[in-house]
């Protein structure tokens, strides 16, 4: 392991403490690519221009510390980002230099959004040509290698941006995945894929492969800096019509204890036995740890992905680039240029028919999730060889989707993690899956799950740190706050009810003083009660502000039991919001409620509770 920051919050700390610069390690980054394969970039910007934004972001750090860090949470971090997304000062090729040669006048809206925070583009990387493949050698800038192995494939089409990851060149990269770009690339570099869900981050700026189905991926080191860059670029975009605001279903990931995981059934490697080994282990893992392991049918998923490319979907790749392509036949790769223009030859009533038997499909996809609470697969099937595709252009191609090109189209969202290592000592990663804006959820396991199988990432093989960093829940996109005074704060007994709706921390806060906290157990500590009482007798409470999607506050109230109530809680800034109190008769003379107000909240009374027993016990083993 190196020990020089390579992590979001290493990076973060290192900053903060003064121990690293963002000179140095913009320096780093500009310097890391020296004998690694170049064909991993295709367009720079200059070095020069680089190291005095970096400086820029060092003098913010000398005016404010750390506290430049709220305002601008990746602060002076470097990040490459895949030649089909604009970044402003550099041309969009999608690795067809004639596609495009005038510089980008703005960035994407997710390059932008990162800009805000303080992040640094040094460049594009390569891609198979127009984002279709997932082999990463479909480039007129050259193959991108496997940075483990240089006779096997790195995976497409986001080679570029999971190489210079996996080497240490950028802490984190930006893919697009619209059917397996984002995940298959990450499995055979040793890092992590988040495959965001449709809609979630705009494409504003993304050159189109299927309009429909292209997400922006983000590829990172660990889970929790895929997602904090992930939430970062997120949002409804005006400019794209395909983003959606976010609205997490309900799913409970703080516990493997009995968590249903789904498998596909049959498990398909072609052949490839060390692949199937280090799945086996996996699940062998998983039922290690508590896990039900629950197979899933394949063969409504299999149909769904043979759509993608047998079906008129291909029509959009032909909608976006066929013309060009028509045009300047000389300028594409064959294998890219045969796919694209066998889109131009679907009928209208063809596309119709596939939607239908594709809504059909869906419903299948959505029952899934009442048998288990997320899916796990092999990220790929096979690890081929370079010469295997140069001797079979599509083969190779069709069978790294198998795991991989139904998931856009029946909507889920996807976390690829490493996985233990092949007996060869090539990664095999695996992916989780989940529904439709389950990206959080799906993040928190995925940082839990990569710390038991290959907490030793990239070609560093650089460790990551036992407990998995903090990873805010996203603003949802309908708010409403909830005060919590007891075992719903975080890390408490009940907090998970909060974790499983997406909800995220906002404030942690007292009431006014106007406040009396029983115990209504009395001395165990199970529900707290809140009574207000007025300015006479009452005295400020600890107590957390948190918020979650109101399409969750239903669900969250049902679990409120009398004489618990959810009412108005009045806030030592004078403001107030609806949360946890308590009715009357639950403190009155003969319930058994004991007064804990002196203790200041929940927490102090546990704390107080724990010495206790702890003199009691003291006392009882005394001679």
């Amino acid at each position: 392991m190196d020990h020089e920051p390579r992590t979001l919050q290493e990076w973060r700390d290192a900053l903060g403490s003064g121990a690293w610069s963002a000179s140095s390690g913009m320096s780093r980054a500009l310097a890391a690519g020296e004998g690694l394969a170049r064909s991993a970039w295709i367009s720079r910007h200059d070095p020069a221009s680089l190291l005095a934004q970096a400086e820029a972001c060092d003098a913010l750090l000398r005016e404010h510390g750390p506290a430049a860090f709220e305002s601008r949470p990746l602060l002076g971090v470097p990040f490459a980002v895949k030649d089909n997304v604009d970044v402003a000062g550099l041309p969009t090729t999608a690795a067809c230099p004639s596609f495009n040669t005038t510089p980008a006048a703005r960035h994407a809206t997710a390059v932008q959004r990162l800009v805000d925070a303080g992040a640094i583009p040094i460049g594009k990387t390569n891609l198979d040509q127009f984002a279709t493949g997932l082999v990463g050698t479909r480039s007129p800038h050259g193959v991108v290698p496997n940075p483990f192995d240089g006779t096997r494939v790195c995976g497409g089409s986001s080679s570029g941006s999971a190489y210079v990851v996996a080497t240490g060149q950028v802490p984190f990269a930006l893919g697009t995945d619209t059917a397996g770009s984002g995940r298959v690339p990450a499995g055979f570099c040793n890092i992590v894929g988040l495959k965001p869900t449709k809609g979630w981050l705009p494409t504003t700026g993304v050159v189109p492969a299927c309009r429909s189905l292209d997400c922006v991926s983000v590829f990172a080191l660990s889970p929790e800096d895929a997602w904090t860059v992930a939430s970062i670029a997120s949002g409804p975009d005006a400019d794209d019509a395909f983003t959606r605001p976010l609205a997490p279903p309900l799913l409970r990931v703080d516990k493997l204890e009995g968590l249903r995981i789904g498998i596909p059934a049959p498990l398909e490697f072609f052949g490839d036995e060390q692949a199937a080994a280090a799945f086996d282990k996996v699940l062998h893992g998983l039922r290690d740890m508590g896990c039900r392991l629950v197979d899933v049918p394949m063969a409504p998923l299999s149909r769904a992905a043979s759509l993608l490319y047998q079906g008129p979907w291909v029509a959009e790749r032909y909608a976006a680039v066929g013309r060009f392509i028509e045009a300047h036949a000389n300028d594409a790769d064959p294998a890219v240029a045969a796919i694209v223009l066998r889109g131009g030859n679907h009928l209208a009533h063809e596309a119709f028919a596939a939607q239908y038997e594709m809504q059909a499909l869906q419903q299948q996809a959505h029952a899934i999730w009442r048998e288990v609470d997320v899916m796990l697969v092999p990220t790929a099937a096979t690890h081929p060889t370079l010469d295997a595709v140069r001797a079979d252009r599509f083969g190779p191609n069709e069978r790294l989707g198998h795991y991989t090109n139904f998931v856009n189209l029946l909507d889920m969202a996807a976390h690829a993690i490493p996985g233990p290592w092949r007996a060869d000592g090539l990664p095999a990663g695996v992916t989780l899956l989940g529904p439709a804006f389950s990206d959080y959820p799906l993040a928190q396991l995925a940082a839990r799950l990569v710390r038991a199988w290959q907490p030793e990432v990239g070609v560093m093989r650089h460790r990551l740190p036992p407990q998995p960093a903090d990873m805010p829940a996203c603003v949802p996109a309908h708010l409403v706050r909830v005060v919590t005074v007891g075992a719903h704060m975080s890390g408490l007994g009940l907090n998970w009810q909060l974790a499983e709706r997406s909800a995220r921390l906002v404030a942690r806060t007292c009431t006014a003083p106007v406040y009396r906290l029983y115990s209504l157990t009395g001395l165990q500590p199970t529900r707290p009660g809140l009574v207000h009482v007025g300015t006479a007798t009452g005295r400020a409470i600890e107590v957390e502000v948190w918020e979650m999607d109101r399409a969750h506050l239903g669900s969250f109230m049902m679990l409120v039991g009398a004489p618990l109530a959810i009412g108005t809680v009045e806030l030592a800034d004078g403001g107030s919001e609806r949360g946890f109190v308590c009715e009357p008769r639950g403190v009155a003379a003969g319930s058994g409620a004991l007064d804990i107000t002196e203790h200041g909240g929940w927490r102090g009374f546990l704390a107080w509770l724990r010495v206790r027993e702890s003199s009691s016990h003291d006392t009882r083993n005394s001679p």
